[in-house]
C-alpha cells in the first residue's frame, strides 16, 4: 500500500493583493479543511477528487486542505473522533462542521459545511471588464 505522503497540504493564499472582498471591506473567509481517509482505496481517491473539484470550483483559492490517512495517523483520528471515512472537517471559519461520505454531491457538501461560494461580479461590472 502506498503512503498518502503525496496528499500533503494544499495552500492557497487568501490575502493576496487584488483579492475580492466582502461589501463590508474585509477579506473573503479562508476555509481550513481536513479530509480523513483510509489508505489508498478507490473510495479514498473518489473523495479526494470530488473535494479537489469542489474546492477549485467554489472556493477559488480561499482554502487550505490537509488530507490525513487514519492508518498512518490513528491517534489524530481518535483525537478528532473520526468514526467513519472519508470524513471532511471544516475547522475555520466557525462553526466546526463535518461531512461524511465520498463528497460526490456538491450541493450537500457545500450546505453541510456552510460554505459560501465566492461572490460573482454583477453583470454591469462583467460587461465593463470586457
Amino acid at each position: 500500500m502506498q503512503p498518502l505522503g503525496l496528499f500533503a497540504l494544499h495552500h492557497c493564499n487568501v490575502f493576496a493583493p487584488g483579492r475580492p472582498q466582502y461589501p463590508g471591506g474585509g477579506p473573503l473567509s479562508k476555509y481550513i479543511l481536513t479530509l480523513y481517509v483510509t489508505g489508498t482505496s478507490p473510495r479514498t481517491k473518489i473523495a479526494i477528487d470530488n473535494l479537489n473539484r469542489i474546492c477549485s470550483q467554489e472556493l477559488e483559492g480561499r482554502y487550505e486542505l490537509e488530507i490525513v490517512d487514519v492508518l498512518e495517523d490513528p491517534q489524530r483520528a481518535e483525537d478528532e473522533k473520526i468514526l467513519a471515512t472519508p470524513t471532511l472537517i471544516k475547522q475555520l471559519p466557525p462553526p466546526l462542521r463535518r461531512v461524511i461520505g465520498d463528497l460526490s454531491d456538491k450541493d450537500k457538501v457545500l450546505l453541510g459545511l456552510e460554505v459560501r461560494p465566492a461572490p460573482s461580479l454583477p453583470k454591469s461590472a462583467q460587461s465593463e471588464a470586457s
